[in-house]
């Protein structure tokens, strides 16, 4: 998978090498000795179920666009990851919910463009009305028995018809 390579130094400006530090290649800066340490993606992810089904949301982006998959999304800085969860939800569903637990976490970069980690939360709705938003074509409730076709490992493995190592069943 490529990665971004950093060519100058966000501390001063300064042209960075590549050097072997704390075990790895890291972008340095020669002049002020800037290190660059790149950071994972983190997403949240929100697990709905009710007397409709389980929520879900068909994806109107690339990758997967058409297929579906649980309300999430990227974690902001310095944002609590439950609180990531119910406003991804939020955005992509018009459904207020409120965190019960966490399920898991899902360790693991499907794509390029995607999270390093997923952190999966079950969640219960408190408000607000059904409606496809953001980046999702559609919001709907299936039956478990009658599920469309899924985006992602991580979907799977949030409603547990695909295992993981590190995600309880």
């Amino acid at each position: 998978m490529a990665h971004w390579k950093t060519l100058y130094c966000s501390n001063c400006g300064a042209p960075v090498v590549s050097r072997e530090l704390f075990g790895r290649e890291r972008e340095t800066c020669p002049a002020c000795g800037w290190i660059h340490f790149e950071d994972p993606k983190v997403a949240a992810a929100v697990l709905v179920e009710g007397p409709q089904g389980v929520l879900l949301v068909q994806r109107g982006n690339p990758p997967e666009q058409g297929l579906w998959t649980v309300p999430a999304g990227f974690i902001d800085a310095h944002e609590d990851p439950a609180r990531a969860a119910e406003r991804e939800c939020l955005e992509e569903t018009g459904l207020v919910v409120r965190v019960t637990r966490l399920l898991g976490l899902i360790a693991g970069r499907e794509h390029p463009a995607g999270a390093d980690m997923v952190a999966a939360y079950h969640a219960e709705i408190t408000g607000g009305a059904l409606r496809a938003g953001d980046d999702a074509m559609q919001a709907a409730f299936f039956d478990r028995s009658a599920l469309p076709p899924l985006a992602f490992h991580a979907t799977r493995v949030i409603l547990g018809l695909e295992k993981d190592d590190l995600f309880p069943a």
